[in-house]
């Protein structure tokens, strides 16, 4: 009970930012000028941390315009000897100057035995696990202030000796730990046929009264080449599974996710008019 009191007094605490999407400095010019058009940006926290004086002086630009959420991945809450210590304060000072309502890390870990993966890995879905994380995320909740949510990660393979479902994993992380939902419905849409599950199905399993944040997503064309990749539109499949998610959860905001080789800001920006209005159809926000 005291948990779910705790998380739902989280989410009544949280402000309603509506549709916005992940931050690439070639959009700083044209994003000044269609303020109106973006709620709020979420930024690679990673690349602030120990960044030059131009990179930060840009951020402090962004934060005067628009509400920023930093998004980490390094932090690593999911490795066994536990958190950096001073990047756990670097990434507590930056949230702290950006004043963010929220930011966000991964149910996953990105080092293990002092190697750096450069993404988050999936864990296996066992009680160790859910300890880990939970002593985890306690130790970067007593430094930072402001509310965490986890994002899921799945991968193409459930690791053996996985004890649960990722649904139960995923529920039993957020809840003994005290944190929200970021919830990537691409990845959900991805990976979830590969696990035998129905997307919808593993969806409706989640604890959808924790999400505060959807991350949605386009696709690259894997048979191009690298340099010349073009940036698919966000897939039907992945709508239909945001559409399910904003009717079952009280999202705080839809954000597009947009990783290296981001499309014009203009094609973006109509991902992201999508988004908003489907917010507003379901009354997430005005």
């Amino acid at each position: 009970m005291g948990q779910k009191t705790e998380i739902s007094n989280l989410l009544a605490n949280l402000p309603r930012l509506g549709a916005g999407l992940t931050y690439h400095e070639p959009f700083l010019a044209d994003l000044l000028q269609k303020q109106p058009e973006v709620d709020f940006l979420e930024v690679h926290g990673d690349r602030y941390l120990d960044a030059p004086p131009a990179r930060m002086d840009e951020l402090a630009m962004l934060a005067e315009h628009f509400t920023v959420i930093p998004h980490f991945t390094g932090l690593s809450l999911g490795s066994a000897e536990g958190l950096d210590a001073v990047y756990l304060e670097n990434v507590a000072h930056l949230i702290k100057q950006l004043k963010s309502p929220w930011w966000s890390e991964h149910i996953g870990y990105t080092r293990a035995n002092g190697i750096l993966l450069g993404q988050p890995a999936p864990l296996p879905f066992t009680k160790e696990g859910i300890e880990v994380m939970t002593r985890n995320i306690v130790t970067a909740r007593r430094a930072i202030a402001a509310p965490l949510i986890l994002e899921n990660v799945f991968g193409p393979l459930v690791w053996p000796g996985s004890e649960m479902d990722p649904a139960r994993f995923i529920g039993e992380v957020l809840g003994f730990g005290g944190v929200g939902l970021l919830l990537d419905v691409a990845d959900l849409f991805t990976y979830a046929p590969g696990l035998g599950i129905d997307p919808i199905k593993l969806l409706d399993r989640l604890p959808l009264d924790r999400v505060v944040q959807v991350h949605f997503s386009s696709s690259h064309d894997s048979q191009a080449d690298s340099s010349e990749s073009r940036v698919q539109p966000v897939a039907e499949g992945v709508w239909q599974l945001l559409n399910a998610v904003v009717t079952r959860a009280p999202v705080r905001c839809l954000c597009l996710e947009l990783n290296d080789n981001p499309p014009p800001l203009g094609d973006a920006l109509k991902e992201v008019e999508r988004a908003r209005t489907v917010g507003r159809q379901y009354k997430r926000w005005n």
